[in-house]
């Protein structure tokens, strides 16, 4: 009898650790096409919407978090429906303008139930993203899109995102500077990590490449981030591999995840084995999302005959 417990045990604490150890890898787009291109059983699924979407425009969000048993990744910004201006600054979000978005999205998480990634705002050291802090030039935008205000918006979003007492929040809100919660309610429902990861995602260098637009200006502090990630995108034959390299080690005490990684309309075999090399040599990278499953895009695999082969060898097995 003493054997069989012990052998249980075993059997349990190694199922437990498998876990733990392995990447869930991701798409963008048809779950089913990429595992016909590459083998890879996609456990996530990215979709993007803007500031609303699933609210007040754009499906709702118990139908934009379901895809089966895989987790979403639900990745959002500040847009409106058509992207073509921005719907609310971040010094706005910071000071409780858009909190009835960010209250809905809390209840909505909290009814799904099941492990969900959030992305607010990626990408944002990148100037063609309305919450940059910067243009093209390198020039300014004021202080409603300054990084101190972005950090406090990422902030402000976390902690309504993860619920709990109203009153603790206005306390931190106080702290800040920023109004209190723009809601009577004594408590929002807690999304307690790890169910929800709240997912902080630059680039590993800004563009405009300058020191004002590093990642590290828009870290909002590690209180207020789940999971770190990078997105990466062979154009040309050219990627910032060693700057994912420096993101990572930038957050030693954080989960990493590639939010975003693909090969802009060329064949490269030699990035897909890059991505498999840096997602089997540093294990805190749980989450790699390809993009994009799709025919028709230029960054699908359907005519990269080598970067499909590539993957099945270098990343379908680490999933």
């Amino acid at each position: 009898m003493r054997r069989i417990v012990v052998l249980s045990c075993l059997v349990g604490l190694l199922a437990s650790a498998t876990p733990a150890g392995a990447v869930t890898l991701g798409v963008i787009g048809s779950p089913s096409r990429m595992q016909d291109q590459t083998g890879q059983q996609s456990g996530a699924v990215l979709r993007f919407t803007g500031w609303g979407g699933g609210y007040r425009w754009g499906g709702n969000f118990s139908g934009l978090f379901d895809f089966g048993n895989r987790v979403p990744v639900f990745s959002f910004g500040t847009h409106v429906k058509d992207n073509s201006h921005e719907a609310i600054s971040p010094r706005r979000i910071a000071e409780g303008y858009g909190d009835e978005y960010l209250i809905a999205m809390n209840k909505a998480i909290s009814d799904y139930g099941k492990p969900i990634y959030i992305r607010p705002m990626a990408e944002m050291n990148g100037h063609w993203n309305f919450y940059s802090a910067f243009n093209a030039d390198g020039s300014s935008r004021g202080p409603s899109h300054s990084t101190k205000s972005f950090r406090l918006a990422f902030k402000r979003i976390y902690v309504i995102l993860h619920g709990g007492d109203v009153a603790a929040m206005n306390t931190r809100f106080a702290n800040w500077s920023v109004r209190k919660l723009q809601s009577d309610r004594v408590a929002l429902p807690e999304n307690a990590y790890p169910t929800l990861k709240v997912f902080w995602n630059p680039q590993g260098f800004g563009s405009p490449d300058i020191k004002a637009n590093s990642a590290d200006a828009y870290y909002p502090g590690n209180a207020y981030v789940d999971v770190v990630g990078d997105d990466i995108y062979d154009q040309g034959g050219r990627y910032e591999y060693q700057a994912m390299i420096d993101l990572y080690r930038a957050y030693p005490g954080k989960p990493f995840a590639i939010g975003e990684y693909g090969l802009w309309g060329l064949d490269d075999p030699g990035f897909i084995q890059d991505i498999g090399r840096f997602i089997d040599n540093h294990p805190r990278t749980e989450l790699a999302v390809y993009n994009r499953a799709e025919a028709g895009s230029i960054f699908d695999l359907g005519s990269k005959s080598q970067s499909r082969a590539a993957f099945r060898q270098h990343i379908t097995p680490l999933g």
